[in-house]
């Protein structure tokens, strides 16, 4: 009887120590929440961050949650709702030129990275001359991608090739499937997803692009006066993230498995395709393209003509700066030959 009640005493002591030992743990990270915008891989970064243990290596209890909108996780950003969020350049350029104090911090991917879905028999370029494609709506990234890669095809939005607006991916698949129009611009490996579609053909992947369309594309955002107040904590999620990056770009079949675990829709051939290029397209070094963030303000000083922001106003690159010379990114990723 005795031997039990000693047994029962240590196992109650035992009990106490982890639940302080976990508190202590606890304590000692500091809280956050950020915000990925997208279970596509071009997001994966975010993801990658948490399921690898980097947010927590570097001190942050993270609470990553998802909203899917740039302009809605800016909202949640200058709300204060979310710390720390991924929104691109042109959600950043719209807010700032209204007085949002936003300002991008790191950019891992600075490329709009879509490819052209066509019917098999377009063969090339000249193939599309007369025909349409197909965008979600006019001023959105489909339909950026969609003029770009014209463009770059030596083709004229519109003059040469027409640009309608169909609606969300599953509308552009169904439009493309009964024929209203010749190709759609879709994520990388995204058109795995969208079910059976009538025989395609790729054109053309903005990823192999000799220079792809600048654009600050996934990025770790925040508010000025957060960056000032919690600059430690903008340093660590940093951290976190370009040890991510590192992961991705070296670690296929673990990317992989967190894109499936966010995806379910995933499939072996949209694995493939999308980390292909999303591990092309991350940066070792990530700072926000200001030619990129230029174009995006171009735009949204068109809507707000009597603003006086700047790029260096949407742009700030000292944490970044700060870890290139710290030799952290040499660190993580090794010293370049």
């Amino acid at each position: 009887m005795k031997l039990t009640r000693t047994s029962r005493r240590l196992s109650i002591l035992a009990f106490i120590f982890a639940v302080l030992s976990s508190s202590a743990e606890t304590h000692a990270q500091e809280r956050v929440r950020l915000s990925n915008s997208s279970t596509d891989a071009t997001n994966v970064v975010w993801l990658v961050a948490k399921d690898a243990g980097f947010y927590k290596k570097h001190g942050l209890d993270a609470d990553l949650v998802y909203i899917g909108s740039t302009t809605i996780s800016v909202a949640a950003i200058m709300a204060g709702d979310v710390q720390i969020g991924n929104a691109a350049g042109s959600g950043v350029a719209s807010a700032a030129v209204r007085g949002a104090d936003l300002v991008s911090t790191a950019c891992f991917i600075n490329a709009l990275v879509y490819e052209l879905v066509v019917h098999e028999v377009i063969r090339s370029p000249q193939d599309l001359k007369g025909k349409s494609i197909g965008i979600s709506r006019f001023g959105s990234a489909s339909d950026v991608a969609a003029r770009e890669m014209l463009k770059a095809m030596g083709l004229k939005p519109v003059e040469d090739v027409n640009i309608l607006q169909v609606g969300g991916a599953s509308d552009r698949a169904a439009a493309f499937s009964r024929g209203a129009i010749a190709g759609f611009p879709s994520p990388p490996g995204n058109v795995h997803l969208t079910g059976k579609l009538v025989p395609y053909r790729i054109l053309i992947n903005m990823a192999d692009l000799e220079k792809p369309y600048a654009l600050p594309f996934i990025c770790a955002v925040t508010t000025k006066s957060y960056l000032a107040r919690k600059r430690e904590t903008a340093k660590k999620t940093i951290m976190a993230l370009v040890e991510a990056a590192h992961y991705i770009k070296t670690n296929k079949e673990g990317t992989q498995r967190v894109i499936a675990k966010y995806n379910r829709a995933a499939n072996q051939a949209y694995l493939e395709d999308a980390y292909v290029t999303t591990a092309k397209l991350t940066e070792r070094v990530p700072y926000t393209t200001r030619e990129g963030m230029k174009i995006q303000l171009e735009d949204a000083l068109k809507r707000a003509p009597g603003s006086k922001v700047t790029v260096d106003d949407l742009v700030d690159d000292t944490v970044v700066r700060e870890l290139e010379g710290e030799g952290f990114i040499d660190k993580v990723f090794g010293k370049r030959g």
